[in-house]
């Protein structure tokens, strides 16, 4: 029979793959950023449904406390999210910077248009 923990785990797991499939379906977060959360999401919840996993790979890695394991994988799920969004960012800082900079020189062209227009009368 499952614990009153695993019975928890899952219904979290559960709960945060519908909140990301939720979100993409309101538009308030994009299918290319939804990929990575889903996947966290259904790791958590394959890991909360079948312990057996968690306990072998407890085991392959040589730790004496299955739930570390656990700890383990989302640490490892912060970290690659953690590295995509700054990725992510720098690709968008970038973009900023050349529009920023493509601003000032249409700008520079538009006052340089105007003072070398004559007056009307």
């Amino acid at each position: 029979m499952a614990s009153l923990l695993q019975i928890g785990a899952v219904l979290v797991s559960g709960a945060l793959l519908l909140l990301v499939i939720d979100l993409v379906r309101r538009r308030k977060l994009t299918e290319e950023y939804s990929i990575i959360w889903i996947l966290c999401a259904a790791a958590l919840l394959v890991l909360s449904l079948w312990r057996d996993i968690l306990h072998v790979t407890a085991r392959w890695l040589g730790v004496y406390y299955p739930p570390a394991v656990l700890l383990l994988v989302l640490i490892f799920f912060v970290f690659v999210a953690s590295l995509y969004f700054s990725v992510v960012i720098s690709g968008q800082r970038r973009q900023i910077e050349s529009l920023v900079e493509e601003l000032a020189l249409l700008d520079q062209r538009l006052r340089e248009a105007e003072g070398n227009r004559a007056p009307d009368r």
